[in-house]
């Protein structure tokens, strides 16, 4: 009924959940193997180094999660931030869920987190990965007692094989896209029926339209249409999610907490280095939208350190006396952040301004002593002839 709803353009709210019902035990065999599979994968995902133990941050992001579903359905989840710079959550059948560095980075707000949590308990509690499994079993089983009866029907046989490979692929995608949508629509269900401003959900989507669009117009791409709905696509087009949720959430809601200042609180201790993780991906496009969007609120020392980093690291001409600009707005807000220091000295020399820069390398080397770049950095000023 939800996805009908969908398809009709219907502008009603997502409704709330029904009471909660309790988490669903394994039936079967084949249930309960795939339980015990998601257990031992648990068990090696403690131990991941990717994993980030911060009890803060762990918790914060918890906290966010109980609210949207609330309390009891909250119980079920055993949650894990991972330092992992991509925009992604997911969650087991066991109820194991990930959050990963890069979501956290790109959302704004609790809202806005709190959309994309929801939308992957309600891949939870509607099963979609055991029924998806279901249908994937079922679908390849067909295939090969086909492969076998069609091998004696000569190349006639495998044309129509071929036919039937391509139906049950599509069948598989298409029903991918439509739990995509129903869990859209459940998550919506927990904004709406939360304290929390169920709007959010359809700005996650614009947002990260607008951040696919900076990366491809920065690498001289065509825009992508995120309208189209691709054979092999697995996931509704960013666009159609985006309409959708905008049409379905609580008229009322816009008026709720955003819970913005709340989550800029507890994201910034880890933000110097989610930036860091994602300069690296050397996505010039996508990584200067996030950084300027998360700029709106007002530039800090962190932000205009990250952007020195950016453009320094891109090493054009034009790009380094940028970044020296970045990193002296960065020191003039913060003159202890040593890697701002690092930066502009590194940037001014680079640009032949070797006095300011060296400069502000040994301000570097005096706020850090022990730096493990140390050596380095005694190299450099020792040609530039500025090392007292």
């Amino acid at each position: 009924m939800a996805l009908a709803l969908v398809a009709a353009g219907a502008t009603k709210p997502a409704p709330p959940p029904p009471p909660y019902a309790g988490v669903y035990q394994p039936q079967g065999v084949d249930e309960i193997g795939l339980w015990r599979e998601d257990d031992e994968r648990e068990a090696r995902l403690a131990h991941s180094p990717l994993v980030i133990h911060d009890e803060a941050l762990t918790g914060y992001v918890r906290r966010v999660l109980c609210a949207a579903v609330g309390e009891d359905r909250c119980k079920a989840t055993r949650l894990y931030v991972m330092r992992v710079p991509a925009f992604n959550a997911n969650m087991s059948p066991n109820g194991t869920m990930q959050v990963y560095s890069g979501l956290l980075l790109r959302v704004r707000s609790e809202s806005e987190l709190a959309a994309v949590l929801g939308h992957e308990f309600g891949h939870f509690e509607k099963r979609h990965s055991l029924n998806h499994f279901k249908a994937r079993r079922s679908g390849t089983d067909m295939l090969s007692w086909a492969a076998v009866l069609l091998s004696m029907g000569g190349p006639q046989g495998a044309r129509s094989f071929n036919d039937m490979q391509m139906s049950v692929l599509g069948s598989l995608y298409r029903y991918g896209r439509d739990q995509e949508r129903e869990a859209d629509l459940v998550g919506l269900g927990y904004l709406n029926g939360s304290g929390m401003r169920p709007g959010a959900a359809s700005r996650v989507w614009r947002t990260l339209i607008q951040e696919r669009e900076a990366s491809a117009a920065a690498r001289g791409l065509r825009k992508p249409d995120f309208e189209r709905v691709a054979f092999f696509a697995s996931h509704p087009p960013d666009g159609e999610r985006a309409d959708y949720l905008y049409a379905l959430a609580a008229p009322d809601g816009e008026t709720r907490d955003e819970g913005t200042e709340r989550y800029t609180a507890a994201i910034a201790p880890w933000l110097p280095q989610f930036l860091d993780d994602q300069i690296k991906l050397n996505d010039f496009g996508a990584s200067d939208f996030i950084i300027t969007h998360l700029a709106e609120g007002g530039w800090t020392a962190p932000l205009w350190r990250a952007r020195g980093d950016l453009f320094r690291g891109r090493g054009q001409p034009r790009d380094l006396m940028n970044a020296a600009d970045f990193y002296a707005k960065a020191v003039a807000l913060d003159p202890q952040l040593a890697e701002a220091q690092r930066g502009l000295g590194l940037s001014l020399v680079k640009t032949g301004r070797t006095a300011e820069g060296a400069a502000a390398l040994r301000r570097y080397l005096d706020l850090t002593p022990g730096a493990a770049d140390a050596a380095m950095i005694g190299m450099i000023l020792s040609t530039t002839g500025e090392t007292k």
